[in-house]
């Protein structure tokens, strides 16, 4: 039994913030509807190649950008712009704890489905906007993507190589991280309903999560006024805790406390360097950061990575290589931690999808079912609520694809 079980969620949202908490509460239990336009279906279905290969290794239409983020759920293809859609979803919602969506702000309203009117259907429902600004303020009304969110954060500004221009996450990180903020705000919102008796409105905004996740690094400035700059892979506040190159390619060190320098410098064979009291505390090492970050980097030319690898793990200072995705989905780490899954797609009995982290004793994930075909719970969800001669005749008009 998962741990959200019997906590319905219609989806309404697209790409990947809100999709990614839809599937979050999905593999927690919850019963989670995706609502997708007919014919087309969630934007991310055509964000392709690469397609997931059918059992005769030919490419389907299933994206491999949209499978990411839809696991567990049931797509219900309804088009809300026409009044029938819209009493279906409001039919819908007089069954459901939470709705989430991620339209521009406004532009439900004109639909009956904002939280203002469904709310007085369901006094009790928890509703989730997700824009890329938030309800109000001046942008308020501009579409959000996450990789101008990155940009205006300042996350951009420390991202990168200090004497290269500004670079974006490999992946969508504001996005990602919206979805799991909008995650622990719809829980919270469940758990308050215990007490209260009634739903609540949560208002997520890319662009204020982005602000949140800039952590230490928004404090530094907030403490001296001076903006962090980029300084690649350096930490700005611990040294030394950057890649190193040996002489064969990069490797991680992140020595995280002045025990840890001193059993670094041992492992290395440069143990005269603890007779520099300039390097003994990490305050100074970051003082003389230049200095001693120099002595090192000529230092691990002398030898492979793996070999220093292997040396200051031994030591048990923090230290690794640099995995291509395709390496880090091998090491045996993550394969004992089970986190790529076989889940039998309807197209592909051999589907595989990399795993939720959540590990939970007693409510554990579970892999319900595959990303869903666009419209493929259509009839199952809508029977529930209509007759099957009216199905047929909304399928026929078009509203509805099942």
């Amino acid at each position: 039994m998962g741990a959200l079980q019997g906590i319905r969620i219609l989806d309404l949202s697209r790409v990947l913030a809100g999709p990614w908490c839809g599937q979050i509460l999905a593999d927690l239990g919850a019963e989670v509807i995706k609502i997708e336009r007919p014919v087309t279906g969630d934007d991310t279905r055509l964000w392709g190649p690469p397609w997931m290969l059918d059992q005769q290794q030919k490419a389907t239409k299933e994206a491999g950008y949209y499978q990411c983020t839809n696991r567990n759920k049931f797509s219900v293809a309804v088009d809300i712009a026409t009044e029938e859609g819209q009493k279906i979803i409001q039919d819908l919602v007089k069954t459901a704890d939470v709705v989430i969506e991620n339209y521009k702000v406004g532009s439900l309203v004109k639909y009956g489905l904002d939280y203002a009117s469904l709310s007085q259907l369901n006094p009790q429902l928890v509703y989730c906007s997700i824009t890329g600004f938030g309800q109000d303020g001046p942008r308020a009304a501009e579409p959000g993507y996450d990789f101008v969110l990155q940009g205006m954060s300042g996350l951009m500004s420390i991202t990168g190589e200090a004497d290269a221009g500004a670079q974006k996450v490999g992946v969508a990180v504001v996005d990602l991280q919206t979805g799991l903020y909008a995650t622990v705000a719809i829980q919270a919102a469940l758990l308050a309903r215990q007490h209260t008796g009634r739903g609540q409105y949560i208002d997520m905004s890319l662009l204020d999560v982005q602000v949140a996740g800039l952590a230490n690094q928004g404090m530094n400035y907030l403490t001296t006024g001076i903006s962090p700059q980029r300084m690649g892979n350096a930490h700005p506040n611990i040294v030394p805790y950057q890649t190193f190159r040996a002489k064969d390619k990069e490797f991680i060190i992140a020595c995280g406390n002045d025990k840890q320098f001193v059993d670094l410098c041992h492992a290395i064979g440069k143990s005269e360097l603890l007779a520099e009291t300039k390097f003994l505390k990490n305050p100074d090492r970051v003082k003389y950061r230049e200095q001693l970050i120099t002595i090192l980097t000529e230092h691990f030319m002398t030898n492979t990575a793996q070999y220093w690898v292997d040396a200051i793990h031994a030591r048990k200072v923090p230290v690794g290589v640099i995995n291509s995705i395709e390496d880090a989905l091998n090491e045996p780490q993550i394969q004992h931690r089970q986190m790529v899954v076989n889940l039998p797609h309807v197209l592909n009995p051999e589907f595989k999808m990399i795993a939720s982290p959540m590990k939970l004793s007693d409510t554990p994930v579970e892999y319900r079912h595959a990303p869903p075909l666009l419209g493929e719970h259509t009839q199952q969800i809508l029977q529930e609520i209509r007759s099957q001669d009216e199905i047929l005749k909304l399928q026929n008009l078009g509203i509805v694809q099942a």
